[in-house]
């Protein structure tokens, strides 16, 4: 299994929120370059993206300091946030993004999805953000009545290879992640899984490795890292035992 740290961007600096929630929003970084720099010298195999302006606005907001990102490490970078066409990820692909993340055309504009998994194949991931097992888009501004694994299992007929999957109830609380759901996803699918939203500790860590063998191939990390719970080099030990 994988440790992805998350770099989320706001206003062209390194914040974390609470629930997706805009108004709870602190800074941990004017440079998110920087950080994603310090993430992968520490071991990081990806690094885990975020345009929360762009996810909220609906286009790319913050493409500068995410070029600067690509430019700052040797590891593959992944972004999300704002993605919502085939022009939209040709643009970040062409900047040396490796891969795209898209999430609320899964829903609102299926054919552009389905237009960038023939155009760019290997190259997108389908997020899905789920509020009580429902699926949240537009920068979990919206939560939509489509049940988030019922989704999962439409994108995976589509030839989607990974999933990111958030619980957002537990994203950025410290709380611990929701293992419940995470495996069920993972269960109802046979394409990888990523685990998001509410791993604080090792002991979470531990025990999202422990559904490695369902397809949960990685768990992103964000709040934690910059708070200190979790220390990523020991994360990453921890998530590659065998």
């Amino acid at each position: 299994m994988i440790v992805i740290p998350a770099i989320d961007i706001s206003e062209g600096l390194c914040v974390r929120l609470k629930q997706g929630d805009m108004a709870q929003k602190t800074v941990f970084s004017k440079d998110p370059s920087d950080m994603a720099h310090n993430w992968a010298v520490q071991g990081a195999e990806i690094i885990h993206v975020v345009d929360l302006d762009g996810a909220v606005g609906g286009s790319s907001a913050n493409l500068d300091a995410v070029q600067k990102i690509v430019d700052a490490v040797r590891v593959p970078v992944e972004l999300g946030g704002g993605l919502r066409t085939r022009d939209d990820v040709a643009r970040v692909l062409d900047m040396g993004v490796q891969w795209a993340i898209m999430g609320t055309s899964a829903i609102a504009n299926r054919p552009e999805l389905e237009k960038c998994l023939s155009e760019f194949p290997g190259r997108i991931i389908v997020g899905i953000d789920a509020r009580d097992g429902r699926v949240a888009v537009a920068g979990w501004t919206e939560t939509s009545d489509i049940d988030a694994v019922q989704l999962a299992k439409q994108m995976e007929q589509l030839g989607v290879q990974r999933i990111i999957f958030t619980d957002i109830a537990t994203d950025g609380m410290l709380a611990g992640p929701n293992v419940a759901s995470i495996q069920e996803m993972a269960q109802a699918l046979s394409i990888d899984v990523i685990a998001s939203g509410g791993v604080t500790t090792l002991e979470d860590v531990r025990s999202l490795k422990m559904l490695e063998h369902l397809g949960v191939a990685g768990c992103i990390v964000g709040r934690a890292l910059y708070s200190g719970t979790v220390n990523l080099t020991e994360a990453i030990r921890i998530a590659t035992e065998m």
